[in-house]
């Protein structure tokens, strides 16, 4: 692959493009549902509560990148939000189960399919780095507990840089950091807007892992549904 030629640094988004973040997030959600006893309270399935849940929580993530909410405001008002849905009203409860969700979602192991082989393969070849949004707190212990955060040599989290994805300081700041060009590096992830168009608007080349297949408009350099996928390519 021409574009892909010089490449000496491969950065990696983290959740939804290593890490399962659907799957390991519903598998607390499901414990935190029944632990605070919310089928009495809110009389609702889990499924209505998560598809509740996710629609508002997308939303707030989509301003956080924006600067538009606080990382606190976040973490609680997802809870809030979707409690209100239901027409409960609990800031203390939303407070416990933001608390619950991030104490106990980061230990959760699921990676997509071909994580650790590419990894292993990749880091042959390659410095490679990840470049998140997620919090501070959580990243690392998902990088540790899922046994992949040997493969990184930097790991590069907006709330240290203070911008988020897809701010071109965050991308800047990791090129500096590695001492790379644009050109030299490749940017892997699962959104548009924070990893595909962030890298892209600073020059660096990229690959969009799109394993739902979800239409979109942009171009990026490359795009896949498997992990395994970056195999031929890089």
């Amino acid at each position: 692959m021409e574009q892909l030629q010089h490449i000496k640094h491969v950065f990696f988004d983290l959740d939804h493009t290593l890490w399962d973040f659907e799957t390991n997030s519903q598998t607390t959600l499901h414990e935190m549902f029944d632990k605070f006893e919310l089928p009495e309270l809110i009389n609702v399935s889990f499924e209505k509560f998560l598809k509740k849940y996710k629609q508002i929580n997308d939303l707030l993530w989509v301003d956080y990148r924006e600067n538009k909410v606080t990382k606190n405001e976040l973490r609680v008002q997802r809870f809030y939000k979707t409690l209100l849905a239901f027409d409960y009203s609990s800031p203390l409860l939303a407070e416990q189960m933001a608390d619950y969700y991030v104490n106990h979602s980061p230990y959760k192991t699921a990676l997509f399919p071909g994580a650790v082989e590419v990894l292993e393969y990749l880091n042959k070849k390659y410095d490679l780095h990840i470049i998140s949004n997620g919090f501070r707190e959580v990243q690392h212990i998902k990088l540790k507990n899922s046994k992949i955060v040997g493969f990184f040599k930097e790991i590069v989290l907006s709330e240290d840089v203070g911008v988020n994805k897809p701010n071109p300081e965050i991308f800047h700041y990791l090129l500096k950091k590695v001492k790379a060009e644009p050109s030299e590096s490749v940017m892997i992830g699962d959104n548009i807007e924070a990893d595909i168009k962030g890298a892209a608007a600073v020059g660096i080349p990229q690959i969009l892992f799109n394993p739902k297949e979800i239409r979109h408009n942009f171009k990026p350099t490359f795009e896949i549904t498997h992990l395994s996928e970056l195999k031929s390519l890089l």
